[in-house]
């Protein structure tokens, strides 16, 4: 099988490039990427990049036909990732996050692309009552981003048919030790904190839910997605563990357990966060098979913990450091690297 991973030079890419060649070695990988975050390195061993077969350079929203010829699968992980960016670049994360995806999916099936991947978002159900969202429950998208994931889903159903199947996976929110390691997620957020602060501060009250999925886990649910023999030819569907619905309170707790000194501050009076959800991963359970979440949410922050620790990990202000996207895309526009819609200049 040959695969091409578009945006494969960020925080998961490395991972599910790791993933298919330790599983499948056969298999032939290929990355394209226009490389903001290329230089931002955590790693303690083999980066996956240099696991790939090819890498191709480039910007998602002026993508070559010609790199499709002979891919087996697409898999889009390409993203303005996460709510703060989205807010600052509302169109560059609309361009990029959907009407690209949506392009290259209408390319791919062109060029006989046989499986295309979608790295959708939980995000889309917004706020939520105490009722676990299912795959049927209505989408209550409430930024940038999450509405660039739910328009991306609309645009790819209409490409699938029996010879071209599109798998839309809502993941839960990414957690975990990466060759390109992100700290702008709550988990690794956190476990940062403790290491560098000696305490964690909570915006919130605690309560907000939120599912969290590992990087491992989420390159093996993408394998999932370009080999599964169920299911319709557009498929919506959850991704993560019942057992990974977590207050934020309770992950912070969690890490406490690694780092018994250390204090957890939590703001009572804070005004509720908007951003609260319970996902409901039962299809993915009957559907995934031997593809199952693994990592326990324990060994997610005993990998952060350690992984930090043998890189030296000791930046205080690491909110305001390259490991925040935001802050990168701040560095690049400050250097006149790239413009204000994110292109490069040439």
């Amino acid at each position: 099988m040959k695969i091409l991973i578009v945006g494969n030079l960020g925080y998961i890419g490395p991972m599910v490039v790791k993933h298919f060649k330790a599983t499948q070695p056969g298999t032939y990988v290929a990355g394209y990427d226009v490389g903001y975050f290329i230089q931002n390195y955590t790693n303690n061993g083999v980066v996956g990049d240099t696991l790939l077969d090819k890498q191709y350079y480039g910007d998602v929203r002026h993508f070559d036909d010609e790199v499709l010829k002979e891919f087996d699968a697409v898999i889009y992980l390409a993203a303005i990732s996460n709510d703060p960016m989205g807010n600052v670049y509302e169109k560059p994360t609309l361009d990029i996050n959907s009407v690209a995806a949506i392009t290259i999916a209408e390319k791919a099936k062109k060029a006989g692309v046989k499986h295309f991947v979608f790295a959708s978002s939980c995000s889309v159900y917004g706020i939520a009552d105490a009722e676990p969202r299912t795959e049927k429950s209505e989408t209550n998208p409430l930024t940038a981003y999450a509405k660039s994931k739910v328009n991306s889903e609309i645009g790819l159903e209409p490409l699938a048919d029996k010879n071209f199947r599109v798998t839309c996976l809502r993941f839960a929110t990414a957690c975990g030790y990466s060759d390109r390691l992100r700290l702008d997620l709550v988990l690794n957020d956190f476990v940062a904190s403790a290491i560098t602060a000696k305490k964690i501060t909570i915006l919130s009250d605690g309560t907000p839910w939120r599912p969290l999925i590992h990087v491992k886990d989420m390159a093996r649910a993408m394998d999932w997605a370009i080999n599964r023999k169920t299911g319709d030819d557009f498929l919506i569907i959850n991704t993560g563990s019942n057992q990974w619905n977590y207050q934020v309170k309770e992950l912070a707790q969690a890490v406490q357990k690694y780092f018994p000194d250390i204090a957890v501050e939590i703001n009572e009076n804070a005004q509720p966060d908007k951003r609260s959800y319970k996902v409901n991963f039962n299809l993915f359970e009957q559907m995934g098979g031997d593809y199952q979440p693994q990592v326990s949410l324990s060994a997610a922050v005993e990998d952060l913990k350690n992984g930090l620790l043998q890189i030296d990990f000791k930046d205080s202000e690491f909110r305001q450091s390259k490991l925040i996207r935001l802050h990168t895309i701040s560095f690049l526009l400050k250097q006149k690297l790239i413009d204000e819609n994110l292109f490069y200049i040439k």
